[in-house]
């Protein structure tokens, strides 16, 4: 059974370890590594913040009845598996310290996820560690003295060949002796490598879409779009009411108008094997598959709905893009739901947001004509998941620690507190993103059952960049699609 909180209260001040590894080509040399900032941390997370949690967190019938309402259709079935309780497997004194390392800066919703963890383990310690150049850096680490027990993963990183020594050194979840219940996640999320090993276990998702500002729409007698008609038409509204940008996003990388077109030129290849062979080999006319999709974004920008001119001035698509937003006046702003991850945060950082706020809500950007009244698709993508570290001195606490994550209370916990979507097949949304679980059927989308690799999503970012900056024609971006640079 869980210790109580009254037994373990003098180790919270200790429970939680951060260190900050610079990228050794910073630092002189592969031996500055070494050097770290430690950092012991007082209580991050207070009984009252885990019990508010605890709260938004599907549990009882009123978990299980939002859950099944926002789960999309066809899915049902696979969202009625039940799931067995959590059951420790090691003595309640079991000591160690289970060592992370990642690229967030913080990681409070592990925090919180360790905190439970502790109710289990008390003498079991967290010692997180960011990466400065996380690609760069994580197989020095792993080959390190203090190699991390889990470490960040990414779907792509099966694809590069320079990689392969961090994806051999992850342990296969799917192993049976290691009793993680991978049956929570959604099937398509689970990538294997070439050998069938399942390396990465899915912690987060990520999709695109756009931060609407509801104060701006209820004062314009406006509803959110959900066909590219309705897009247009409110776009014209707002520019009728003097917004001069109706929409914004981050111009200065590869990114502007990607919400909109990526997800409808995944819609559109998705199936098509001979499309997914020639873009994936970047073969001589591939960019025709492109042409659509790349047509939406010529057609939007040619409408002067997107100021560019503002649109440059936002520094990065992260902290610059929330707090441009936040400004209360920008109706709608092209983000990811990593972006989003990052807005309840900010909310105390914005001076504007803080004297005027304001309700706001994530939606897909609709990019098609009405099918049924529905021209928006959810592209759901893992953003992030965890490896374990199979040459690890502790893998019995460590395995334990993803037994006790593997499943759908915990995962959607963590979602929930990073506000980014869950992997699971019990889709229960945070409210920001309520609008997703409203698509179902082909408006759902896996990007791992698409089959796009890495390359031609990077010939398709920068073409629409480039078609949005005006340095290329559309007939031009398609013609030099997959050989385009930044």
């Amino acid at each position: 059974m869980p210790r109580c909180r009254n037994e373990r209260a003098h180790r919270q001040a200790h429970r939680y370890q951060y260190r900050t590894e610079r990228d050794p080509k910073d630092q002189g040399g592969k031996a500055a590594m070494k050097k770290s900032i430690r950092t012991v941390l007082a209580l991050l997370l207070c009984a009252s913040f885990l019990a508010g949690a605890a709260g938004c967190a599907p549990s009882g019938n009123a978990g299980e009845d939002a859950a099944e309402a926002q789960t999309p259709a066809g899915e049902a079935a696979e969202a009625s598996h039940a799931e067995e309780p959590y059951a420790p497997s090691l003595p309640s004194d079991t000591a160690g310290t289970i060592r992370v390392a990642g690229h967030y800066n913080n990681f409070e919703a592990l925090e919180a996820e360790f905190d439970r963890f502790n109710e289990y383990y008390p003498d079991i310690e967290l010692s997180y560690t960011y990466l400065d150049n996380y690609n760069g850096t994580i197989e020095v680490a792993l080959s390190g003295a203090e190699a991390p027990d889990i470490f960040f993963t990414y779907p792509w990183m099966l694809e590069r060949e320079d990689l392969k020594p961090v994806v051999d050194a992850a342990e296969d979840l799917s192993d049976p002796t290691l009793g993680i219940n991978l049956s929570c996640i959604q099937e398509k999320l689970l990538y294997r490598d070439a050998d069938g090993r399942i390396p990465i276990l899915p912690v987060f998702c990520t999709t695109y879409g756009m931060l609407v500002n509801e104060t701006i729409f209820e004062k314009e007698g406006l509803s959110v779009p959900k066909t590219y008609d309705e897009l247009l038409s409110v776009c014209e509204a707002l520019k009728k009411a003097g917004y001069s940008s109706p929409m914004m996003g981050y111009s200065r990388g590869s990114f502007m108008l990607h919400p909109l077109s990526f997800p409808y030129f995944c819609a559109q290849i998705q199936g098509n094997s001979a499309a997914l062979s020639d873009l994936n080999a970047l073969n001589p006319g591939c960019g025709e598959y492109a042409r659509d999709a790349l047509a939406l974004t010529a057609d939007f920008m040619g409408r002067g709905y997107i100021d560019m001119e503002a649109c440059g001035a936002i520094e990065n698509d992260y902290q610059a893009v929330i707090l441009r937003f936040f400004e209360g006046d920008v109706p709608m702003m092209l983000a990811t739901g990593g972006t989003v991850s990052g807005t309840e945060k900010r909310e105390s950082l914005s001076e504007a947001y803080a004297a005027n706020p304001f309700p706001y809500s994530y939606h897909p950007v609709p990019a098609a004509e009405a099918e049924e009244g529905e021209g928006r698709y959810f592209l759901n993508q893992l953003s992030m998941g965890f490896s374990v570290n199979r040459n690890s001195g502790n893998l019995d606490i460590t395995n334990e620690f993803m037994r006790f994550l593997t499943r759908t209370e915990e995962l959607s916990r963590m979602a929930q507190i990073k506000r980014m979507v869950t992997p699971c097949r019990e889709m229960s949304f945070d409210g920001v993103y309520a609008s997703f679980g409203e698509l179902s059927g082909n408006h759902v989308i896996y990007l791992s059952e698409v089959g796009l690799e890495d390359a031609p999503d990077k010939q398709m970012r920068r073409a629409g960049t480039k078609i949005c900056n005006g340095s290329l024609t559309l007939d031009e971006a398609v013609a030099d699609f997959a050989t385009l640079t930044d």
